[in-house]
């Protein structure tokens, strides 16, 4: 397993559709054991394939108590609505509340191959929601108002103009949540 480079705003990869994956073999198992390394370097609970700079349909969780990768993830089920501060492995140090379905149901294929569904509420539902416009090239903050937007990533860009596209994310460095 190794750490992987993740990609900040900017880069295009992170707008992008991902591609689906026709089947799950070693090379995409190796990217999740890479992805998962990632995550919990960066101190993350959910990493997409476009944030480390590779646009396939594969993303990572882990929030409250459960970790699973998710392949060619779908979600098929919609219920409430709720919002909550949103951060992002790819976009450091910025956060905005975002509104989104609080219960949701997950269909997507496991690092095996195999089907499965998930009903999730919470951070789960929130992070695979996340995690999914991520592989959609959609960025949290494209949920919220076009001020806002205007006004955090102005600060951003301005605060983060001497890094490039890429970090190597390191834990004493991240508090992003996503």
């Amino acid at each position: 397993m190794s750490v992987m480079d993740i990609h900040l705003l900017g880069s295009p990869v992170l707008r992008q559709r991902a591609e689906e994956i026709e089947g799950v073999d070693d090379e995409i198992r190796a990217l999740i054991d890479d992805m998962f390394e990632t995550m919990g370097v960066a101190c993350g609970v959910g990493l997409a394939a476009n944030q480390v700079g590779i646009a396939r349909r594969v993303a990572v969780i882990n929030a409250e108590g459960q970790t699973f990768a998710m392949i060619n993830p779908v979600v098929v089920e919609q219920t409430g609505r709720a919002g909550a501060e949103e951060g992002c492995l790819s976009i450091p140090d910025a956060y905005a509340e975002v509104t989104r379905p609080e219960s949701i149901v997950l269909e997507a294929l496991d690092e095996s191959g195999e089907p499965f569904r998930l009903a999730a509420t919470g951070l789960v539902a929130r992070a695979i929601q996340h995690e999914i416009d991520h592989l959609d090239g959609v960025l949290f903050i494209d949920h919220i108002g076009p001020l806002k937007r205007q006004l955090l990533v102005t600060r951003w860009k301005k605060e983060h103009r001497d890094e490039g596209l890429t970090r190597t994310p390191r834990p004493e460095e991240s508090d992003a949540t996503n």
